[in-house]
This record gives structure tokens, C-alpha cells and sequence, in this order.
């Protein structure tokens, strides 16, 4: 039986090696921390810019505008690893406190708001 290194067209490509994820260091000495309930998305096809704001809107009250107060440009790459990184974050959480659910009504067991 003939082997594959005497065929160097049916031998499988060496995958790249990934270069190692270096440690970034942190100062987080001036960080001013901001709540945030609500979050608008929007972007260029260079850039997502996320604005962040809370939202006191009450259900059954007329309804103010959301005033947005802080906002992260960043672009698509970074975006990406953000994305991944509090899939990762949330999944974990569930994992330890059961599903989280984003629906309101049925979060308060659809008996309503009013």
C-alpha cells in the first residue's frame, strides 16, 4: 500500500498554528461605571456603534423617550469577539441559574401588565 507522503497531492494541508493570545493589561483605575437598560445598535459597513440608555418607561404610563447617555463605537472585528464573549458569559449564567427569559409577559407568568 502506497503511502500518502509519496503522493504529495492527496496529503492534507498543515493548518496554520494560531499565534498565541497574549495578555492584554488592564487599567481600570478611571472607569466610570454607567447602568444601562436599554440598547440601540446601528453601523456603517466599517464600524457598529451601540448606544446605551435607560429606559424608565413604565407599561399602562405614556411613554418618554429613551435618553441615551453613553456609546461604543467599535468596529466589526472586536464586535465580533464581544459577541462571542457574553454568549460564552450568558451561557455559562444559565447553565448555573437556569434560562434566562427576555419576554416580559412571560416572565411574569402572562398575567399581564395592566
Amino acid at each position: 500500500m502506497a503511502d500518502l507522503t509519496d503522493r504529495p497531492e492527496l496529503a492534507l494541508p498543515t493548518p496554520p498554528v494560531a499565534p498565541p493570545n497574549p495578555q492584554v493589561a488592564v487599567n481600570d483605575k478611571h472607569v466610570v461605571a454607567a447602568y444601562a437598560n436599554f440598547c440601540r445598535v446601528s453601523g456603517t459597513p466599517e464600524e457598529l456603534i451601540l448606544d446605551f440608555g435607560l429606559n424608565g418607561n413604565v407599561p399602562g404610563i405614556p411613554a418618554e423617550s429613551v435618553v441615551t447617555e453613553q456609546r461604543v463605537v467599535t468596529n466589526y472585528y472586536t464586535a465580533k469577539r464581544l459577541f462571542q464573549v457574553l454568549a460564552m458569559t450568558v451561557q455559562r449564567h444559565e447553565e448555573a441559574f437556569g434560562v434566562i427569559e427576555v419576554n416580559v409577559e412571560r416572565r411574569i407568568g402572562g398575567h399581564g401588565l395592566a
